[in-house]
């Protein structure tokens, strides 16, 4: 079900991303809620939950990175 506020993201996300990137991860999941709601339009049979969190992830990884050291995520250099 699509996120209202960053504090209803799951633990993973609240606890490990930095408020940007909860912000582009909600607004990425919410975006994906809607536009694969028709199961043809998934892939690998995957659920409509689960495809909207691998595109959530995916948005947050285009402008964030892990670092390997600390494990904290960290905007990457443009």
């Amino acid at each position: 079900m699509p996120y209202k506020k960053t504090d209803d993201l799951p633990s993973a996300v609240k606890d490990n991303l930095p408020d940007h990137a909860q912000e582009i991860y909600m607004a990425a999941f919410n975006n994906a809620w809607e536009e694969y709601r028709n199961p043809e339009k998934r892939r690998d049979d995957a659920s409509h939950e689960e495809t909207a969190h691998r595109v959530a992830w995916a948005a947050v990884k285009n402008k964030y990175e892990k670092d390997e050291e600390t494990g904290n995520w960290k905007k990457k250099s443009e």
